[in-house]
């Protein structure tokens, strides 16, 4: 994908990012019709499936040749992540979506050959947009983010850290975990892996650690995170498989070392 192809999808994308987050802003209390999905606190909306739709609708037809990877059942089947490909979350925090109504993000990544080209997490009720092109730079809004910080000791550090690191002794050792939890400055929980992904990004938490995201959750935050000089891996060290569950860990890359060889590997059950 050259600068000129990615600038025009990117700018297309951008439209329908924004004008989803506007309809979702008019409707945020409508009633909703709400189901589970894998378990009781997985749950999907018919506003996620709506906005899904959308996005798969209009990529198909503007774009007949690019494949789609969404959460809600309207993307492709694939086996690989060759062409173009648009990785899509429609609501990014359905939770809060549904409780609180607003720490929720539309995602959306495309990807050329497997490498991320654009990415795009919109805070929807607090109209914000983090993006970012491939080479070019990370911005929230239309204001550019600098570079994480060099000067970063770990002990200051603030992580996102899901809660299932610790209380699921069936993968973790608690214990280790529990030891990062009381040697680094804090701790927060945002609830939307995207917003988390944005957080890192600009600065204002410096790493994210979760146990079991699906793509569409990440594939954004990967390109934004990258812009800005952080580095994402699987909570191991491994690279990340875009087309399967990952366990995830984006940081910033003064605080990864450390993170990786005196926590998650030794935390890995």
């Amino acid at each position: 994908m050259n600068q000129e192809q990615r600038q025009a999808i990117y700018q297309q994308a951008k439209d329908w990012v924004l004008e989803a987050g506007k309809t979702i802003r008019f409707k945020i209390n409508d009633p909703l019709t709400i189901s589970t999905k894998s378990n009781p606190n997985d749950l999907v909306t018919t506003m996620d499936r709506d906005t899904e739709y959308f996005f798969t609708s209009n990529i198909k037809q503007t774009y007949p040749d690019h494949a789609i990877v969404s959460e809600e059942g309207y993307g492709d089947e694939l086996e690989s992540l060759d062409g173009t490909v648009w990785i899509i979350d429609p609501i990014d925090g359905t939770m809060n979506f549904v409780h609180q109504k607003r720490n929720f993000a539309i995602s959306v990544g495309v990807y050329q050959d497997g490498i991320g080209e654009i990415g795009l997490i919109y805070d929807v009720m607090a109209d914000v947009l983090f993006s970012a092109k491939r080479g070019e730079g990370a911005f929230k809004n239309e204001s550019p983010l600098p570079q994480l910080s060099e000067n970063k000791s770990f002990y200051e550090s603030i992580l996102g850290l899901n809660h299932f690191w610790l209380c699921d002794n069936r993968l973790v050792d608690e214990k280790v975990m529990q030891s990062l939890v009381k040697t680094v400055r804090g701790t927060r929980t945002y609830g939307s892996a995207a917003l988390e992904f944005a957080g890192v990004a600009e600065g204002i938490i410096d790493g994210y650690m979760t146990m079991d995201l699906a793509p569409w959750d990440i594939a954004a935050g990967i390109v934004i995170v990258n812009e800005t000089g952080g580095k994402t891996t699987n909570a191991f060290g491994e690279p990340i498989n875009m087309l399967q569950q990952n366990s995830v860990m984006t940081c910033n890359p003064v605080i990864y070392e450390q993170l990786i060889e005196e926590y998650t590997k030794k935390g890995r059950k």
